[in-house]
């Protein structure tokens, strides 16, 4: 583990793959790398990067890596892909997309399965970006699935957030559901040569206006990805966004970030308590009782953490 934690430190990505993977994989183990490795992070921007399918996420993603690179800055990108039903690995989509940043040695591309976790991300992505921090990547973006408007969860951990929009698809009545409005920092209407994409832009820029009641509107770029027309500003928007914004502001969501991987890791911790204190048998023997309306979930919930209090004791 010290090995690993000193080679991540040092950006081999050798030893990012492995870290990562080992978060995915074996979280108990990953814990002592995660203790090592933790001094070294926040210090990075996280960008989530937001939207429907098929609104272009990858290849914007693909686009401000270039104008980002042009900068000198480091890269670290998370794609988080639909779960495979086969293997429940991820389907590397976005890693195909961004096959040209392959080569560059300052930029890390990981594709993560979703597994089943809800928001868009993958269970371990609080995990994947303190390890891209620790690594010295001065931008990370964070790519969620793509599979509707309950995606919210990558509020928790990004500085900044992008919310893809395209002409046509109804995504600026979209955009005021299940509290997308609310965590856009930034609004991208992609796609932007389409046709509608003047009246899009009209409609999302009037119910803005509306629903911020004048306080500070979040910015709408538009932009065409797939020429890589507009990124440029894109990516000044962003740089502007953040130099507007207190060392107070930053801080509180940085320890947004913390307070989501705290209870993600307490989480964990007492599910694995309960799974080494209840035998298999036993819970399957309780999940029958209540499927049998014996007894109600709650007061055999009450009773599981009763019993950890007491072996604790």
């Amino acid at each position: 583990m010290m090995d690993l934690a000193q080679e991540l430190v040092k950006g081999n990505h050798k030893a990012i793959a492995r870290a990562i993977s080992l978060a995915e994989n074996n979280r108990t183990a990953a814990q002592e790398m995660m203790k090592k490795i933790f001094p070294k992070t926040g210090k990075s921007l996280v960008v989530g990067v937001t939207g429907s399918p098929g609104s272009g996420k990858s290849t914007l993603v693909d686009q401000m890596v270039v104008h980002l690179r042009k900068n000198g800055k480091k890269i670290g990108i998370v794609a988080v892909d639909p779960s495979s039903p086969f293997t429940g690995g991820a389907i590397l989509g976005d890693r195909i997309r961004m096959m040209r940043h392959s080569t560059d040695p300052e930029v890390f591309i990981r594709s993560m399965a979703a597994r089943g976790h809800l928001g868009g991300l993958a269970k371990a992505t609080g995990e994947a970006i303190a390890i891209l921090e620790a690594a010295g990547k001065d931008f990370i973006l964070v790519e969620t699935i793509g599979v509707g408007q309950d995606e919210v969860e990558v509020v928790k951990l990004a500085d900044i957030v992008l919310v893809i929009l395209i002409p046509g698809a109804g995504d600026e009545i979209q955009a005021f559901k299940a509290g997308i409005m609310e965590i856009a920092d930034i609004f991208v209407l992609n796609k932007a040569d389409s046709p509608g994409a003047e009246k899009t832009e009209k409609q999302l820029q009037a119910m803005l206006d509306l629903g911020f009641g004048g306080e500070s509107v979040p910015p709408v770029v538009k932009t065409v990805a797939i020429e890589g027309k507009g990124v440029k500003n894109l990516v000044k928007e962003i740089h502007k966004l953040v130099e507007s914004k207190s060392q107070e502001f930053i801080d509180s969501r940085k320890k947004r970030l913390i307070s989501w991987m705290l209870r993600d890791i307490i989480n964990d911790k007492i599910y694995q308590a309960v799974s080494q204190n209840i035998p298999e048998s036993e819970f399957e023997i309780l999940v029958e009782r209540i499927f049998m309306r014996e007894i109600d979930p709650y007061t055999v919930a009450d009773e599981i953490v009763g019993r950890l209090k007491k072996a604790k004791a």
